[in-house]
């Protein structure tokens, strides 16, 4: 069971929608941003840029700024050598395995443009390493953000700076990993009591565990920026997921509902 701090507020329902796909690597979020958004912001890219691209559908003004150190052209050869012999030794998981392969060519297509893909690692700290690089760094001067951050883990070391940043942020989501942690856990509950942006959407990843006191040990939470969108200081009165907007993001995965203590 979650503290009920967790616990978003009110947010009408023909202003939540999804953006991504109904699986992993989809997201809820308040339709009203996306008009409002020049920049996609995004920390920790891996294979999957669903949710940026069907963004920038919706929104063809807006761009995307991508940071992750880890997708390199070794990140890409020892991916494409996996799927050949998959493919080649015609395992159970070969069609999918074919579609793999051209996963580089979308890459090399999405980010040839306007949208921009930096190999750097996203630090608490400045660095003069070239392949590092702050949250504040990266933000710079944009405005009118969407900061969307999945960094196993290495969220809980740059929370202070989306705070710093709050008045350039739209719309933030954010992946927090490893809750079984009571320091984890505390950071957390500290950064939502602490930060002006307001929560509106949570959902619990199912790819982890849930802990024998239904903490999940995985969670997606959305925060707006209250004073660009205007929303109530009404806790919401839905339950955790929403049909309809929330899935699972591992489909044979057993769905984990939300509870918070009253």
């Amino acid at each position: 069971m979650l503290p009920k701090i967790f616990k978003p507020y009110h947010i009408d329902n023909s202003n939540l929608v999804r953006i991504g796909p109904k699986q992993d690597g989809g997201y809820v979020i308040d339709k009203r941003v996306i008009d409002k958004s020049e920049v996609i912001i995004t920390c920790g890219l891996n294979d999957d840029w669903e949710f940026e691209k069907d963004f920038i559908n919706k929104n063809k003004n807006s761009r995307v700024e991508a940071y992750d150190h880890t997708v390199d052209t070794s990140f890409w050869l020892k991916r494409l050598k996996k799927d050949l012999i998959s493919f080649l030794l015609l395992k159970k998981n070969t069609p999918t395995k074919i579609l793999n392969i051209f996963k580089y060519f979308d890459y090399i297509s999405f980010f040839k443009k306007k949208n921009k893909h930096h190999i750097k690692k996203i630090v608490s700290q400045k660095s003069n390493e070239n392949n590092q690089i702050t949250l504040s760094e990266a933000i710079g001067n944009n405005n009118n953000i969407l900061l969307k951050i999945d960094i196993e883990g290495d969220e809980l070391k740059i929370l202070d700076e989306i705070n710093h940043n709050f008045d350039k942020i739209n719309l933030l989501i954010i992946e927090f990993h490893d809750l079984d942690l009571q320091r984890n856990f505390e950071k957390v509950e500290n950064f939502i009591k602490n930060t002006e942006l307001k929560n509106i959407h949570i959902n619990a990843n199912n790819y982890a565990m849930v802990t024998e006191n239904g903490i999940p040990q995985v969670i997606e939470m959305t925060f707006i920026n209250p004073k660009k969108f205007k929303i109530t200081n009404e806790i919401t009165k839905k339950t955790y997921p929403i049909e309809g907007l929330d899935f699972k993001n591992r489909k044979r995965g057993p769905e984990i509902k939300l509870e918070f203590d009253e």
